[in-house]
């Protein structure tokens, strides 16, 4: 390999790893991540993840808080996200059926979609019930596998290939207080119920139930969650919930796929 040859390997790796551990840094949102954490699921050691870390602050990418000494994801990036307003087009396809599911049941209506190894929430409606699980936010970013939504586009997949999803999460899951073997068992029980459902939430006293928006050749555009407190999602209750989300959820990949059809026309 010539010397710019080399130099040119080494500023690509340089810029993976850079933009590694801004994903890393975004799964902390405004609670931030420790740098030891970010040194056991990175799997760098730590002159590198200091050296990262300290050009990414210089350039406003990431922040530092100083009183946790936490990093956070900086202004630079969440103003570069500004360029692309109208990035998540499912999002716009299937906010009126969110919206009437919401309505329907009641409860907090979630939208997420897989991103490599990760699950990201990009919408959120609420329904008319008194009290509203709202258990993450708009842009929390997840390992696969991580709450009912990463459970469900896990189970979508081939078994194969979301089991090497999941072992690629091992050190991520680790930090989490997650077993790759639980994550595992979790993915195998949705992929025969069809659904992702968590009795016991990430909140105490509430409820999780997810279904995958499958397209007609079974490719998983997303998946949508419904969380509320655990009395509203209890066997009496959550067989209608579930049904009314899969109807939301054909009507999305429906309309998907209508659409996709007239642009390759």
């Amino acid at each position: 390999m010539s010397e710019s040859e080399d130099k040119s390997a080494s500023g690509a790796q340089t810029v993976r790893r850079a933009l590694a551990l801004l994903r890393l840094i975004a799964c902390g949102q405004e609670r931030g991540v420790r740098l030891v954490d970010l040194e056991r699921m990175s799997g760098l050691n730590r002159p590198t993840v200091h050296r990262l870390l300290k050009t990414l602050v210089q350039e406003g990418a990431v922040e530092q808080d100083s009183e946790t000494r936490r990093y956070l994801i900086g202004q630079e990036i969440s103003l570069l996200g500004l360029a692309r307003t109208r990035r998540f087009p499912l999002l716009t396809l299937a906010d009126p059926y969110m919206s009437e599911l919401a309505d329907q049941v009641g409860d907090t209506v979630f939208l997420s979609i897989r991103h490599g190894h990760d699950s990201i929430c990009i919408g959120r409606r609420t329904g008319r019930h008194p009290i509203q699980v709202l258990s993450i936010e708009v842009g929390v970013r997840r390992p696969l596998g991580v709450g009912v939504s990463g459970v469900a586009l896990l189970a979508s997949l081939g078994r194969e290939e979301s089991v090497e999803l999941v072992r690629g999460n091992a050190a991520r899951l680790e930090v989490m207080g997650e077993r790759v073997e639980d994550v595992i068992a979790r993915v195998e029980v949705a992929r025969r119920e069809g659904i992702a459902h968590a009795p016991a939430g990430l909140m105490p006293g509430t409820s999780a139930v997810a279904v995958p928006v499958l397209t007609e050749g079974g490719v998983a555009l997303g998946a949508i969650t419904v969380t509320a407190m655990a009395e509203r999602l209890g066997v009496e209750r959550v067989g209608m919930v579930v049904e009314r989300m899969k109807a939301a959820a054909g009507g999305i990949a429906g309309r998907w796929g209508r659409v996709e059809g007239r642009a390759g026309q």
